[in-house]
């Protein structure tokens, strides 16, 4: 469900209203009175019945429900309602369990996907959860459950949207460090992911495009020598390796020319250069893919929202993008 104090749970108490049949798919790991407070928030119209959520114990318990249900794991303690649109330890702890459970089932073989709504990162953090955000957090669940070190479960973030794809050399990290990141190591580790995921998706021969690091590419070594020294050498590697590599390509233009078709995904160095072009031309429809997990995992590509909580106002269309994107991918 997300960050209780956020717009989660009410994007999905809309989302499933939206979308009723959706209903004999979905289980959300939360927190009941708070999911029963969001369909109370978001409401119903007079010409379908209202939604009731359904506390279940485990996955095997919501096959079957009446017609009209929502089934809902307690999967989090919240003693009482977290403030709408506030920072609190409490919620990101309520947050954290509840990636935790769903993790766990998927890891389990128990779901077919999982979803995430939004989280807070600060509230993750005041809860004491050492991890900057769902990408590091489901990854060490994974390794833990591998019973393997975090580092051999590598994984990357793609974000999409209706004719734009990236995924990202490095995540949540200071820019300062996300420069040190732009490794040949880590470029073409991020290459043989992303290729590893379009090839399970059915796309053998995805177009990858490297960006580069600097302007225009480093113009030939005057803007710096990361293009010559470490992208170019990643990228004539994973040619090697039989991947549909190309580039490093200018960062300013290479977005434009996949959104025109020329490539099916870019390869961005740090979060902002992916992010920045998918955001500007999808939100509203943008979904985020862990790419790297042994399960399925994407999510909505906003925020917590703190201000539109609790008004009825948040849209849907990113959660419902995501879940379709699951239900695409775990078939």
């Amino acid at each position: 469900m997300g960050d209780p104090a956020g717009i989660g749970p009410e994007i999905i108490a809309k989302a499933l209203r939206q979308r009723p049949e959706l209903l004999s798919r979905v289980v959300i790991a939360g927190d009941l009175p708070t999911l029963r407070n969001a369909l109370a928030l978001t409401g119903s119209d007079s010409e379908q019945p209202d939604l009731l959520p359904m506390p279940v114990d485990s996955l095997a318990d919501a096959v079957g429900l009446p017609a009209g249900r929502v089934a809902v794991v307690q999967a989090c303690e919240l003693p009482r309602p977290v403030p709408l649109g506030r920072i609190s330890a409490e919620a990101g702890r309520a947050a954290a369990d509840c990636i935790t459970w769903a993790a766990r089932a998927a890891l389990r073989g128990e779901a077919l996907a999982v979803v995430t709504a939004p989280i807070h990162k600060e509230a993750l953090s005041a809860a004491g959860v050492p991890h900057p955000g769902h990408t590091e957090f489901l990854q060490a669940l994974a390794a833990e459950h591998l019973g393997v070190d975090v580092g051999q479960v590598p994984v990357r973030m793609m974000l999409s949207c209706p004719g734009l794809r990236t995924v990202l050399v490095s995540i949540h990290v200071a820019l300062r460090d996300a420069l040190d990141a732009v490794t040949q190591e880590q470029v073409l580790q991020t290459l043989r992911i992303t290729a590893a995921h379009f090839q399970r998706s059915g796309m053998p021969r995805a177009r990858i495009a490297v960006a580069g690091l600097n302007p225009h590419a480093g113009e030939g070594g005057l803007f710096g020598r990361e293009e010559i020294d470490i992208i170019a050498p990643a990228v004539v590697q994973a040619q090697a390796d039989g991947i549909l590599a190309s580039g490093p390509h200018a960062p300013d233009t290479v977005f434009m020319r996949a959104r025109q078709g020329e490539f099916d995904v870019v390869l961005a160095m740090y979060h902002d250069q992916g992010l920045i072009p998918v955001k500007l031309m999808g939100l509203e429809h943008g979904v985020n893919t862990t790419l790297g997990l042994p399960f399925v995992r994407t999510s909505p590509d906003h925020g917590t929202a703190f201000d539109l909580a609790g008004t009825g106002r948040a849209s849907p269309a990113s959660l419902l993008a995501a879940v379709d994107a699951a239900l695409g991918a775990g078939i």
